[in-house]
């Protein structure tokens, strides 16, 4: 059975040559880029699943357990502000704080009572101020995509806006891309210069190298791999899996990954890797270069949808060496803020010790806050 090679896929200095060519530097380059790419969506997958778990078994019953508590104060706060002994000043404090709590927790929450004691002390309409605000969420909405996103869009529900949004966005790409091709069959109607032939030439014979390049390489798997050619079930089965491999490499224009089996299965060596003709690296490095664009962009696809699943905003920078990091954090913090809410409740067994926390509460706004987004 072929020793596995664990070394990376890479063009070292030679014996005459101690410098190492500009083509061989860019082959050199990409390959570190590819795999550092891979390294990012490998450790994603990694986190994603531990990320979750705790997400789901710590982070959700606290952030739970907060709404309950903060919908009690929101409860005593409204019984508390119709007080003998309450000034003027302490009453509006109270209702600013149950404005403020109410607001938040309505959504959050099946407590219709929550909407008439926001109503009471908000001096306003709770479903007016919502609709309002979703006007001017979708407007800025609109502004920044540059689209419109209709009349019927309920832009209550996340989903539905980002599902409307992209919608949105894909129709407008799919009418620039027609125009685009009917512009581009008006031009092939038109006589083409001998230059413009040429360039033409020029860049599907380019094209059919590069295929060419990466089918020489799976060629030579295949032919060594072949699971029909092999007699003995044990050496078959491998091969089968090392073929299955070679297809979805190739499949994928995965030019590393083909290189990456000639080396594992010792078809190639260092020597050989040392060896590629300036041609052919070439085409080597157009290869590479697309293969790292469509890594980069598998890599947006992951880290977006992450963002969506966790409703972290998009200024927020996400990585999968700190978001379990950035979890512990939250889950401490959320711990401690609940600790601090517990203790604010007791106080309103006393008139005299809620006179002094609306004094320490007044002292210490704006920081107060009542929120269960994930500050991450």
């Amino acid at each position: 059975m072929p020793k596995t090679i664990r070394h990376a896929v890479s063009i070292a200095p030679g014996h005459n040559k101690a410098s190492l060519s500009r083509g061989q530097k860019a082959f050199n380059t990409l390959i570190k880029q590819i795999e550092k790419r891979r390294s990012r969506l490998r450790a994603w997958e990694t986190v994603t699943p531990a990320f979750q778990k705790r997400y789901v078994d710590e982070l959700l019953p606290l952030m739970q357990k907060s709404t309950d508590l903060q919908v009690k104060m929101v409860y005593l706060l409204d019984g508390a502000w119709d007080q003998k002994g309450l000034t003027k000043t302490e009453r509006e404090t109270i209702s600013g704080l149950i404005a403020e709590l109410a607001g938040h927790l309505v959504e959050a929450c099946d407590d219709a009572q929550l909407k008439v004691i926001y109503n009471k002390h908000g001096q306003s309409d709770y479903d007016s101020d919502a609709a309002a605000g979703l006007a001017e969420v979708k407007a800025e909405l609109e502004a920044m995509l540059g689209v419109e996103l209709g009349d019927d869009l309920d832009m209550s529900s996340p989903d539905e806006v980002l599902e409307r949004a992209q919608a949105v966005i894909e129709e407008q790409q799919a009418r620039e891309a027609a125009e685009i091709e009917a512009r581009e069959a008006r031009r092939a109607k038109r006589k083409k210069s001998p230059k413009q032939l040429a360039a033409e030439a020029r860049q599907q014979a380019e094209q059919a190298e590069l295929s060419q390049s990466i089918r020489e390489v799976y060629r030579k798997l295949a032919s060594a791999l072949h699971p029909d050619r092999e007699p003995d079930p044990q050496e078959r089965e491998r091969k089968t899996r090392l073929m299955q491999r070679a297809n979805q490499a190739y499949g994928r224009n995965d030019l590393l990954k083909l290189l990456e089996l000639q080396l594992e299965l010792e078809h190639i060596d260092q020597n050989a890797i040392n060896d590629i003709s300036e041609d052919r690296l070439k085409h080597y490095v157009k290869i590479l270069r697309e293969q790292l664009d469509e890594l980069d962009q598998e890599i947006v696809h992951v880290e977006a949808g992450f963002r969506h699943a966790y409703q972290i905003p998009p200024f927020i920078d996400v990585s999968p060496t700190t978001v379990l990091r950035n979890l512990a954090n939250d889950i401490g913090e959320f711990r401690q803020d609940l600790r601090v809410l517990e203790a604010d409740l007791l106080v309103f067994d006393d008139l005299r010790q809620l006179k002094g926390w609306l004094k320490r509460l007044k002292r210490r706004q704006p920081a107060v806050q009542f929120d269960n987004d994930i500050p991450f």
